[in-house]
């Protein structure tokens, strides 16, 4: 059986948080989640929060220990961007992009993937 986790409206730029979700796709829960937490920058708190949800779903709903668990999805989609402008040289506005990204992440049982 599938659990899943959702975040939206997470600020942080898709682009910075995929090559994470890339590490940890296919991974044991628990070891997904010992690498998150050691990571070393704050981008990984948001992704390590809602593997965290996903695998307490799993033990809420059918009582699955997170070392039976394997992350098998994790998507990072884009939210909406939000414009602005900051001064530039000679009292030019320059454009400014601030994007947001919603991230999904599936845990399945092991139990469930081997048969």
């Amino acid at each position: 059986m599938q659990f899943k986790a959702n975040s939206k409206y997470v600020w942080y730029s898709p682009y910075k948080l995929r090559p994470l979700a890339d590490v940890i796709r296919g991974k044991n829960a628990v070891d997904a989640l010992k690498w998150l937490t050691l990571y070393g920058t704050k981008r990984s708190i948001p992704l390590r929060k809602t593997l965290v949800s996903a695998v307490a779903n799993a033990k809420d709903r059918e009582n699955l220990a997170p070392v039976d668990l394997i992350v098998c999805e994790v998507r990072i989609d884009q939210g909406p961007i939000r414009e602005y402008h900051k001064p530039g040289a000679q009292g030019r506005a320059m454009p400014q992009r601030s994007r947001q990204s919603h991230i999904l992440v599936v845990v399945e049982s092991k139990k469930k993937k081997e048969a």
